[in-house]
This record gives C-alpha cells, structure tokens and sequence, in this order.
C-alpha cells in the first residue's frame, strides 16, 4: 500500500465504487527483476557457471491508482523511481509480480490483443512508422493492423492532417523526416485508432521550442474536445506544467505524491511573489527588505521579491511599506508584477526536501 503525502483536499481520482469505473485501475501492483551479477577472471567464469550471483530488484512497490477517462496525467521522479516500469506494465509488455492492473477493465499482459485496440503510444526516442515507407502509407498499413475502416481512416486522417499540418509529409519517406516532423506523424499514428488512452514517454525529447508548443497545443485540444486520457511519463517539467492537471511523483517504486501541479506548489509553500523592479538598484538593499512582516529578499536580478504565502494577511499593506521605503530612498519602482514559481522550481525543492536525487 502507498502512502500519499498530503492528503488530497479535492479528488481528482474517482474510487472504483458504485458507478464510476476508473479507466486505469492498479491495486497492490508490484514488480520485482532479478539481475545478475558475474564475477571477473577465468576462475570467475567457471565458478558463475555453476552458481550465478543474482540479486532481486523492486521496481513497484505495491502501487495503488486509479486514473478517470479524461485525465491528464503527469508521471515523474527520479531516475529509477518505477516510471518506465509502470508505462511499460500499462502498455502489457511486462506482467505485475503481485497485484492487479486493469485498463479498461481489461489485464494488459493477458489480454494484450484486446488492450492495445484501445491504446495509443508514443515514444519520443523511438518510432512506430517504417523508416522505408511513405508517411501515408505507413499509416495505411497502421490503419490495417488495427482493422480502422475506410471511412474512418480518411475522416481522422484528414483532421489529424489539418491540426498538426502533416499534408506536405504524407509523401515523404520516414526516413527523411526532421525529428520535429516525426514526432507529429507519430502522434498522429498513435491516434487513427481513436483509443481512449494514451501514452507518452518523452514526447517532446529534443524538440526546440516551437515545435513543443504546437505538440502541447494539439494534445490539450484533443484531450478537451475528444476526452483521450493523457498519461505522459517525462523530465521536461516544461510538460509536465503545459499538459497535465495531475501529478504522480513517485521515487523508488512508491508513490510518493499524487495531485495537482497546485496542490505540489501550495505544500512546498511556493505560493506566489510579488516581484517589484526597482530603476536603480539601492545603497543598501538588505535595509530595504529588513524587518517586514512577510518573508521579503533582494534578488541578484535587482528585484524586491516577497513571499505571499496563505499567511500573507494584507498584501496591500506590505506594498505599501516596500513603496514607502524606496520613496524614502530615491528610488523609482518601474514595474510591479505576481508571479507563480516555476514547476521545475517547485520538484526540485520536492526532491531536496525528502533527500532525494533527481
């Protein structure tokens, strides 16, 4: 069983109860590997040839989730933390060593014909189009495999084609395809099928960033407009802010954290700042940010920075006091701006408050 820190105060996950039926349901789900270990020198050969050093792993360690259709979802933790372990125990390529995962109410490892009728994936290091095929017809032979008629191949090709301006690459061999270009044939191909989850490991790995954009615009306008389930397993925080409503931190096998992007910042007490950009930078900055009622600095990019956390009583007063300061100084304040801190901020100050290595 896992232990969730802090408690959700809003229930993004539904229970398996009554009516509501999670699209992905794991309980106790755990997975151990067994490695070996050889020992150096001939000696060492004929020795590993009658008892092999081996050692048992544990990947999961007893995961409980529950993900609703329609979720968007962040997996993300150290390297090492079960991620990969989970996507893969998702997509049915490995089978659970003890516990239960159903998708769709449907066992991955068991009924993987079934399952991948109704899953999508997409792998931003690798790809599932042939690299000696044209576009379209690697796409045609996808819509084959998956037995998607006619008429649906063309009317989802034609929209897939549209939101993600794949019409000049559909005669362009794979091959010869930019890792930009590839990365939107392979979404596209990852949804001819229509299935309602799907499953992304780095898929904006390499990418620069106005490609990234249009990939996160079109998996949000999807997932609103057709109800897909995004669970997206990444290090590109950047990601994990732009797609996802949910975040499942997990670190060592076990779940450690499970709720919103918010939720992350609120508990680490991110909250927001009120940055002021001064002119000129003061005689004595560390006067002007002394004795204020709320956590207040004076950063190395010359702006007063104060702390507004849920303690803040009355923001207004503190700014008051600041402008009052620097009037008392000379100094002018040029802009005056709130901000949330960043997601890599927040993990990163996750990660540092358990001790962990990201």
């Amino acid at each position: 069983m896992t232990t969730r820190h802090p408690p959700r105060t809003t229930s993004l996950r539904p229970e398996a109860t009554g009516d509501t039926i999670p699209l992905v349901h794991a309980r106790g789900l755990r997975r151990t590997f067994r490695t070996f270990s050889r020992r150096p020198g001939v000696l060492g050969a004929v020795r590993d040839l009658f008892a092999l050093g081996s050692e048992e792993r544990v990947a999961l360690h007893g995961l409980d989730l529950d993900i609703a259709a329609g979720e968007r979802i962040a997996l993300i933790g150290p390297n090492g933390a079960g991620k990969s372990t989970t996507v893969k125990l998702c997509c049915g390529i490995l089978s659970p060593t003890d516990g239960t995962l159903t998708i769709a109410g449907r066992r991955p490892h068991l009924e993987r014909r079934a399952h991948v009728r109704g899953l999508g994936v997409v792998f931003g290091q690798r790809t599932q189009l042939w690299w000696d095929l044209a576009v379209r017809e690697a796409f045609e032979l996808l819509a084959a495999i998956f037995q998607v008629s006619p008429d649906d191949y063309r009317t989802r090709l034609d929209e897939l084609s549209t939101l993600l301006d794949l019409g000049p690459l559909l005669g362009a061999p794979v091959r010869e395809l930019s890792l930009g270009q590839r990365m939107r044939c392979d979404i596209a191909a990852a949804l001819l099928h229509a299935p309602p989850l799907l499953l992304l490991d780095e898929p904006t790995i390499g990418l620069d960033v106005a490609v990234k954009r249009r990939i996160r615009t079109f998996l949000r306008g999807w997932n609103a407009e057709r109800g897909t389930t995004l669970l997206l397993n990444t290090h590109d925080l950047s990601d994990v802010e732009a797609l996802s409503d949910r975040i499942l931190l997990l670190d060592k096998g076990r779940l450690i954290f499970d709720d919103s992007p918010a939720a992350l910042k609120e508990r680490l007490g991110g909250g927001r700042e009120l940055v002021l950009h001064l002119e000129t930078a003061p005689d004595d900055p560390e006067a002007l940010v002394a004795a204020l009622p709320e956590p207040a600095r004076w950063a190395t990019d010359g702006t007063v920075r104060l702390a507004l956390g849920e303690a803040t009583a009355a923001p207004p007063a503190l700014v008051a006091e600041v402008l009052r300061r620097c009037a008392a100084r000379g100094l002018n304040v040029r802009d005056l701006a709130l901000e949330a801190p960043a997601i890599d901020d927040v993990v990163a100050g996750f990660y540092e408050d358990r001790g962990l290595d990201p």
